[in-house]
């Protein structure tokens, strides 16, 4: 008897607007066989990026569009997801994209989206989020993957991972420990979803995973 075959790759595309550290370690995992997925697109709203850079490189389709260039952040939107479309993407991950989707945008995307944030929402959502952490005497800090709905980082949470603030810490320090442990969450965000074990369409009082010691989802 034949082996069943393996489901398609999920279909990913990523908006991103700066060095591409995510977008990176996404692929990276996608390359060594430990996520089920397919980069698709890239998309910046940065001409300059590191992000559109990296997907060059590696031959991943990517485009740029100049927000400037639209008379409001509605019609830069509309193009965006009407780009973001030709791709036909299963799945848009929004790492390190700055910019605020506007409703427009999120009702016209064409598939759901997920974002990463740095902080354990509903904590800190915004910018500046390790400056806030330590200003607050948090004992704890890190990272969430959300769905992307017209809140700023107010949709559902779908993942968390944690680390322990240290009392000599400064924002700075915070930040890079945080950005390590967001690699390993947004790929096993991602593969979680590839595989059916988060279904984003279920509503918003399913549990959060969180990512264990061992780079796991519980």
């Amino acid at each position: 008897m034949s082996a069943p075959a393996s489901p398609e790759p999920l279909r990913v595309a990523v908006f991103a607007s700066g060095r591409g550290s995510n977008l990176q370690a996404l692929h990276q995992a996608i390359l060594c066989g430990a996520l089920p997925a397919q980069l698709v697109g890239v998309f910046s709203d940065k001409a300059g990026s590191g992000a559109l850079a990296y997907a060059e490189t590696q031959r991943i389709a990517h485009s740029h569009l100049d927000p400037k260039s639209f008379a409001t952040r509605e019609d830069f939107d509309a193009a965006l997801m009407q780009n973001v479309a030709a791709v036909c993407p299963e799945l848009i991950v929004c790492a390190g994209f700055m910019r605020i989707i506007s409703e427009t945008g999120i009702a016209k995307a064409p598939c759901p989206m997920i974002n990463i944030h740095p902080s354990l929402l509903p904590k800190y959502p915004g910018l500046h989020t390790h400056a806030r952490v330590l200003a607050a005497g948090d004992a704890e800090h890190g990272a969430s993957v959300h769905r992307v709905e017209p809140l700023l980082d107010g949709g559902r949470i779908l993942t968390q991972a944690k680390i322990a603030v240290l009392p000599d810490d400064t924002p700075e320090q915070l930040a890079e420990r945080v950005l390590a442990i967001e690699y390993p969450l947004l790929i096993a965000t991602v593969r979680a979803i590839a595989e059916g074990r988060i279904r984003l369409n279920e509503g918003t009082d399913t549990r959060v995973s969180w990512l264990n010691h061992r780079l796991e989802l519980e």
